[in-house]
């Protein structure tokens, strides 16, 4: 049985009991999507009167066409493959008749079920097709449990890593600073967009970045870090704090002082921050091997990631239910596009 949920509380006490998902999954997350204009729907998953999963569905409209898009989702609290299956087809159920409706080519989603054959298997067996691109999501990431004290997380990185915190530490002209304002997103925006010129990439937008800042700064969840050099910001980031796990979701700094290692102590504090708050996972957000994929996007950045500890994670990649034969057009548009980016 599918119903739609419409109790905060009863959607949050539900993701606290599931092993996998991320913030794209609270609330605040749908509420974030309307306020961008997206029109979204929670779904809860029943049996038995018992909530087995739920699903944060958004309308995209895009050039290429109009789909239902769920983000790190649907969340199951089992693992079992016959209970996901049984998922996957009540919401495919209702989702073909909300596509119609509103003029859907597709469904597209990216579970955080384990990347695995017998994944791949229930995907294929309910009708999905893996996408020729990510649902703007990652599709792995790189953990880090922090549950130990902060001796034994500073001993468990790279001792490079380690070596540049202690250097960044000793200079007297740099300063990390954390603050729950609204108007510094102007500062970050302004870092970003430096980024975006010279890496040559298309950065989120200020409106994007205000508004999801606003909205999980309003329970305390969300806190903007910004390093600095004899008073000049030089590197930010954007952490999001929900259910027990720091997410490290935005970060820009100035390539004119990359030498002084800033990032590496800004993100240190972020982590001690985040004990602080009691959470025991930090997620760093996005990961590619850099070995296999070295001129991947983010092979760099996740180098800079794995000096600190943690694990990989890899999930199922994003799987597409096409509904119309206008979804093969959009299929042909990305993979060209995602060859085009080298991802």
């Amino acid at each position: 049985m599918i119903r739609e949920i419409t109790n905060k509380n009863e959607w949050e006490d539900f993701l606290s009991q599931c092993p996998e998902k991320t913030f794209l999954d609270s609330w605040a997350w749908g509420e974030f999507q309307e306020a961008q204009g997206s029109k979204i729907w929670r779904f809860g998953v029943e049996n038995n009167s018992q909530l087995q999963a739920v699903a944060e569905v958004s309308k995209i409209k895009a050039r290429r066409g109009t789909f239902l898009l769920i983000q790190h989702g649907p969340c199951v609290k089992s693992r079992e493959s016959a209970t996901r299956f049984g998922v996957l087809k009540e919401l495919l159920g209702r989702l073909a008749d909300v596509a119609k409706k509103e003029g859907a080519f597709f469904i597209r989603l990216n579970p955080l079920w384990e990347r695995s054959e017998e994944n791949d298997t229930l995907f294929e067996k309910a009708g999905f097709i893996k996408s020729p691109m990510h649902a703007n999501a990652y599709e792995a990431t790189w953990k880090l449990d922090i549950s130990a004290s902060e001796d034994d997380l500073f001993k468990g990185m790279r001792k490079t890593t380690r070596y540049l915190i202690r250097q960044a530490q000793k200079n007297s002209g740099i300063a990390i600073e954390h603050s729950a304002r609204l108007e510094d997103a102007d500062i970050f925006e302004e870092l970003s967009q430096e980024v975006s010129a010279r890496q040559k990439f298309s950065a989120f937008t200020r409106r994007f970045t205000k508004k999801e800042f606003e909205i999980f700064s309003r329970d305390g969840r969300a806190l903007w870090f910004f390093g600095k050099y004899n008073g000049a910001v030089t590197a930010g980031a954007l952490i999001i704090f929900w259910q027990g796990t720091a997410y490290y979701h935005q970060a820009a700094s100035r390539e004119k002082f990359a030498k002084l290692s800033i990032p590496y102590l800004l993100q240190w504090e972020a982590i001690r921050e985040a004990k602080r708050r009691g959470c025991l996972t930090y997620d760093f957000w996005g990961y590619t091997d850099p070995k296999a994929n070295p001129r991947h996007p983010w092979a760099g950045p996740t180098l800079f990631k794995m000096g600190f500890g943690g694990d990989k994670r890899e999930y199922a990649l994003t799987q597409d239910y096409p509904l119309s034969v206008f979804y093969w057009p959009v299929y042909l548009f990305e993979r060209v596009r995602r060859s085009k980016r080298k991802l």
